[in-house]
């Protein structure tokens, strides 16, 4: 439940975008609430913007993305959702609704319900609610592994044993999280696509032989099970359509286990192996042979990526290479485009003269520092320009390090100092923060920018 400020917040933005009649959807990821406008100009823009506690907003394509960064994106996301349906409720009781403004609704869904946004935003949304499970066992299996280093005869300890039970829980059930929130967005029955992403884990596979060969349980991982979950939502909808009525509640979801099961056992599950190797050997071939080139790259692209919100993409890989190896190398390397943020925004607080601007770097750094790097971005170096590319400039530098060292990390979701505990190199990763920081400092010293005017 939303406290008073939350309530607030989602209150006046509401408002401000125009209410039900103006907004199409209200979703949201970890630090921003996106939505979808019939209509959207600069007004609404700089109206949303001086909301207080908005740390920054932008337009990206056909949707529209307000940075409220993690723990109150939730609260005032559910607040907007539930005005919305308490004003469509109240809409459908009146006599002579708007039948233009439903038109232009429909006509902008269709313009921007393309197969490509469509599929990137469905496919993030499936792995946003599985976040706080990656951090908490991801930051359990990291810090007791950098434990057992230091004092390795500790791990037949019992309690060492039930905290390593309890850092593995989320990756152990992770094929069912996935199948039951796939299917949940893809808008059929949760416990179907949970059910079909045990058929895929299942250890009794192996006992089944096909052609000459064993089936391999958990093949293919959270693609396979993503698949799956999708070919199950599709046959469902399919099947309620064509069952009678009265056996649709036994024989829809009887048929969708059956057939779904099989096509996933014959068809998907290879399908989705062949891909989830694919992308293994893609990312740690690109990191092994690039080493430091590779990390340069990635980590100098990866704040514009989040600047443009398109970051959530890369969820999906990071999970599939945490189910195969344990760790992503490919966090590290990312999260240290907000160490090179955190450093240009150093420069800035010493360099600048503004004390409105020295208040707003020392308000944002403390939550840079610990990987959220968005009220540095829209507070300081984004409006001032050079900083910004100060910052890309250190974030790849620490990309890097991180690439060279080929340093991995066991969760997701998660960045800046608080991930050294989840990674499996702590010294080598912290080195390439340090990294990030003094070239971010240094780039966005030399690059200079106009201090702006009290």
């Amino acid at each position: 439940m939303a406290d008073a400020e939350q309530a607030r917040i989602a209150q006046e933005l509401y408002e401000r975008l125009g209410r039900a009649d103006n907004i199409l959807q209200a979703t949201n990821c970890m630090t921003r609430l996106r939505v979808r406008l019939v209509r959207k100009d600069a007004a609404l823009v700089a109206a949303v913007k001086g909301v207080k506690g908005v740390i920054g907003a932008l337009d990206v394509g056909d949707e529209f993305q307000i940075v409220l960064g993690p723990g109150r994106v939730q609260a005032v996301a559910d607040e907007v959702r539930s005005f919305m349906a308490a004003d469509r409720a109240a809409a459908k009781k009146k006599s002579g609704a708007n039948v233009e403004v439903e038109a232009l609704r429909e006509a902008i869904k269709a313009k921007n319900a393309t197969p490509v946004k469509l599929f990137f935003r469905r496919i993030a949304s499936i792995f946003v609610p599985l976040i706080p499970g990656f951090i908490a066992c991801g930051l359990i299996t990291g810090i007791l592994g950098v434990y057992l280093k230091l004092a390795p005869e500790a791990a037949n300890a019992p309690l060492v044993k039930l905290l390593a039970v309890f850092g593995n829980a989320v990756f152990w059930g992770m094929n069912l999280f996935v199948g039951w929130s796939a299917a949940q967005v893809f808008g059929g029955t949760p416990i179907l696509g949970g059910v079909l992403a045990a058929v895929i884990s299942h250890p009794g596979l192996a006992n089944v032989t096909l052609s000459d060969a064993p089936l391999l349980p958990g093949r293919g991982g959270v693609i396979s099970v993503v698949l799956a979950a999708g070919m199950g939502v599709w046959l469902e909808k399919r099947l309620h359509r064509v069952v009678p009525e009265i056996f649709d509640l036994f024989l829809t979801p009887l048929l969708t286990v059956l057939l779904a099961g099989t096509a996933t056992v014959l068809v998907v599950q290879p399908l989705g192996g062949v891909l989830s190797d694919w992308i293994g050997r893609t990312a740690t071939a690109a990191v092994g042979s690039g080493g430091a080139v590779t990390g340069f790259v990635l980590g100098g692209l990866w704040l514009p990526m989040v600047m443009l919100g398109i970051h959530q993409a890369m969820t999906p890989i990071h999970v599939d290479l945490i189910a195969r190896y344990g760790v992503t190398v490919l966090l590290p390397i990312l999260a240290m485009a907000g160490a090179g943020q955190v450093g240009a925004s150093m420069a800035v607080y010493v360099r600048t003269k503004s004390r409105r601007l020295k208040k707003t770097v020392a308000s944002a750094l403390p939550v840079g520092l610990m990987g959220v790097g968005e009220p540095l971005i829209y507070g300081v170096t984004l409006p001032l320009g050079k900083p910004f590319v100060g910052a890309c400039i250190g974030g790849a530098a620490g990309g890097a390090v991180q690439a060279h060292f080929a340093v991995g990390a066991a969760t997701l979701g998660i960045s800046g100092l608080p991930l050294a505990g989840a990674t499996d190199h702590v010294l080598m990763y912290l080195l390439g923060v340090v990294v990030a920081y003094a070239v971010g400092f240094a780039a966005t010293w030399a690059l200079g920018f106009d201090d702006p005017e009290e």
